[in-house]
């Protein structure tokens, strides 16, 4: 399970929030605004990691199946 303050969380939601920090630069977005949707790109970060990991995960090994062993055949050495 991935934390929500990891290190390649937080830039993955930096990542996302550089519009937003922009658009509230611009004068678009008010501080409170800002602050808002900057928990949400934390929130989208956090879910394209999990992803990224969960697609990037080595398959599972698969289970080892107890063979069953069949009755020996008795060896016969043919008669001269």
């Amino acid at each position: 399970m991935t934390g929500p303050l990891r290190g390649d969380v937080l830039l993955t939601g930096f990542v996302l929030a550089v519009p937003v920090f922009l658009l509230g630069l611009r004068g678009e977005f008010t501080a409170q605004e800002v602050v808002h949707r900057l928990l949400w790109c934390l929130a989208a970060g956090w879910v394209v990691v999990a992803v990224v990991r969960f697609a990037s995960a080595p398959p599972p090994p698969p289970k080892a199946t107890p063979k069953t062993v069949a009755d020996p055949q008795p060896e016969t050495t043919p008669a001269a």
